[in-house]
């Protein structure tokens, strides 16, 4: 059986950033995307710079036969999914009432219900081999309320909540669940979200070092890395004391237009 870190949304930015990472290490991996051409081209840069083997699997994460696609292949192929980054997810902008309900089904499938789908697929198998890692994806804006990208941030809450409850459940165990809390990132999150025009993401990290960060965490063991000590001091250390209301009013104003 064959061992690999299968990789979510790995076709830019964070989830691009990862699978280097983690072939850089030795280990074959599985990129997992909607755009097969992009996937292909980080395919053959990592099996040229780090001789590893990797699987393409072309799949729509917001669909149930897009997760079972890559379960399934997974399967077929005997893998052994040792490793597994959740981090496919998009966002969405505007007020909650303005929003197209599809939309927002769609984001929650993506952000919430193919991670949970997944982690159920991979971890049986990880506490069966007594070996296994799992690095979620998570945000910042899992940890306040998030006015004009209000599901958005309740995904991430999810994402937050389930990997606290999971990784305290493995805590006897040698499997770890990380969940990666980046502040803004220059991807290309802010115009797939319809946020182009937003000044948020000006002086975001970038997608290397936040990756690298989330990495590192997860070989630790960690169960929280908020990527940004400023944003750390911000949410642990000062955020009890900040009303609702003014949290929101900032967040309100960071991502208008």
């Amino acid at each position: 059986m064959e061992k690999a870190g299968l990789i979510t949304g790995a076709s830019s930015g964070i989830g691009w950033e990862l699978a280097k990472i983690h072939a850089s290490k030795g280990n074959p991996v599985i990129l997992v995307a909607r755009r097969a051409k992009k996937l292909e081209q980080l395919a053959q840069e990592i099996q040229q710079t780090y001789g590893v083997k990797t699987w393409v699997i072309e799949a729509d994460l917001s669909t149930v036969e897009g997760v079972n696609k890559v379960i399934e292949s997974t399967q077929r192929d005997g893998i052994f999914v040792n490793y597994l980054f959740n981090n496919a997810g998009f966002g969405g902008w505007g007020k909650f009432a303005d929003r197209s309900a599809d939309s927002d089904a769609q984001m929650i499938d993506v952000n919430v219900q193919a991670l949970t789908r997944l982690m159920h697929a991979y971890l049986p198998s990880m506490l069966e081999h007594n070996e296994g890692r799992i690095l979620n994806t998570a945000s910042t804006a899992g940890f306040i309320p998030g006015p004009l990208q209000a599901t958005y941030f309740a995904t991430k809450a999810f994402v937050v909540s389930l990997t606290k409850a999971t990784s305290y459940e493995l805590r006897k165990t040698p499997i770890t669940v990380t969940a990666l809390c980046p502040g803004p990132v220059k991807t290309e999150f802010d115009v797939a979200a319809g946020m182009g025009d937003s000044t948020m993401f000006d002086n975001g990290a970038d997608a290397h070092s936040t990756a690298m960060k989330g990495y590192q965490a997860m070989m630790r063991g960690k169960r929280i890395q908020i990527s940004e000590f400023s944003f750390s001091l911000l949410i642990n250390v000062f955020g009890p004391f900040i009303p609702d209301n003014m949290v929101m009013k900032i967040v309100e104003k960071m991502q208008s237009k």
